[in-house]
């Protein structure tokens, strides 16, 4: 298997796991919420800054289908920090291939 093979599969693999699990996910709150609840302080909750971004609390802004906008989000986290961290590494890489060169000489 080539490295662009295993790569391409390893996205695949990635992005479906991102889907599928999100769209599965538990509708239960998470740990913190629900001690919130049963301790009663829940309405003292504020909103993030973040609440009406597009991806805001585990969903797709304008996806009325819960599930639906879970899996999307999740597909779009994969590709965002994918792209993130991509960009991150070609940067590094580019920086750090004259320091190779350098220590390769002496």
């Amino acid at each position: 298997m080539s490295k662009r093979t295993f790569w391409i599969a390893a996205l695949v693999v990635t992005l479906l796991i991102a889907g599928v699990g999100s769209y599965y996910a538990s509708a239960h709150p998470d740990g913190l919420e629900y001690v919130a609840e049963k301790t009663g302080f829940i309405g003292s909750a504020e909103d993030s800054p973040t609440s009406d971004s597009p991806f805001a609390d585990y969903g797709t802004k304008g996806v009325d289908d819960e599930r639906l906008g879970g899996g999307l989000a999740g597909v779009a986290g994969v590709l965002i920090v994918l792209v993130l961290a991509g960009g991150l590494a070609y940067a590094v890489r580019r920086r750090g291939s004259g320091l190779d060169v350098a220590s390769k000489s002496d």
